[in-house]
């Protein structure tokens, strides 16, 4: 989720200065005070603005504070207004595309020998995302669109930026919503594999939640493999299969 905060941080920067660059002031305001408030969210979660150092190996620094969903949440519904007013203002702006239209185009081919990626590689029509191709942390769980140009000039460079923009608050709407699923993970204990199955239905509480223990599986061995000893030789049996009666509890 933070890392499409930080690309919404990232894209209402890109989009503004170039708007800024081509002669327009007006929506540079208006980009740089949604920008404030995603960095109030970064705030909020870390303690730190612009560098927060909250994703860390293995996750985050710590867990979001209360309401820090509701507001994100109310945020994203008014943001998504705010492009529709930004794009009413600049898209088929006449001067913006005078600036922009046909203006530092880039073949498909040429974006490929040169390595380029990102919105500069999709704003000549291919279409190569990671988030998609080769999918990290969490985004193979969302449903987004990648968008693409078809000219590879500044003006397309603009409208990759704007429609990644709304993928980024369709993917965060997701998110924050918890999606029902279920687990097994399991670790090699001392005496054998213990896992946990864990059913989610979206609530904080597990829908169902089964232990699997390795003493259980030995115990129900010892039926088989002590046919025609002594009772004696259970000892060995029940011993040599380490089992602990805590680790069958059902």
């Amino acid at each position: 989720m933070f890392a499409e905060i930080m690309r919404l941080t990232n894209h209402t920067l890109g989009v503004s200065c170039l708007v800024l660059d081509c002669g327009g002031i007006t929506p540079l305001f208006w980009m740089f005070e949604e920008r404030e408030k995603l960095y109030e969210f970064c705030e909020r979660a870390s303690g730190g603005r612009m560098h927060s150092c909250y994703i860390r190996p293995g996750g985050v620094a710590i867990d979001l504070p209360i309401g820090f969903l509701d507001d994100l949440h109310n945020w994203c519904m008014k943001f998504g207004e705010r492009i529709d007013e930004f794009e009413d203002l600049i898209t088929e702006n006449r001067i913006f595309k005078l600036r922009t239209v046909g203006i530092g185009s880039i073949s498909a081919h040429d974006a490929l020998n040169y390595g380029c990626t990102g919105v500069v590689l999709r704003a000549t029509g291919i279409k190569w995302d990671l988030r998609k191709s080769q999918p990290y942390d969490a985004y193979s769980f969302v449903d987004f669109d990648v968008p693409v140009g078809r000219n590879g000039d500044a003006y397309d460079r603009y409208l990759v930026r704007i429609e990644e923009m709304r993928q980024s608050l369709r993917i965060i709407e997701q998110w924050l919503v918890v999606p029902p699923g279920a687990t097994y993970t399991s670790i090699e204990a001392p005496k054998g594999e213990f896992g946990v199955y864990l059913v989610s239905d979206g609530s904080s509480r597990p829908y169902r939640l089964r232990i699997r223990p390795a003493s259980l599986a030995h115990l129900a061995l010892t039926d088989k493999i002590s046919k025609n000893h002594f009772l004696a030789d259970m000892c060995a049996i029940i011993g040599s299969l380490d089992i602990v009666f805590g680790d069958t509890d059902r």
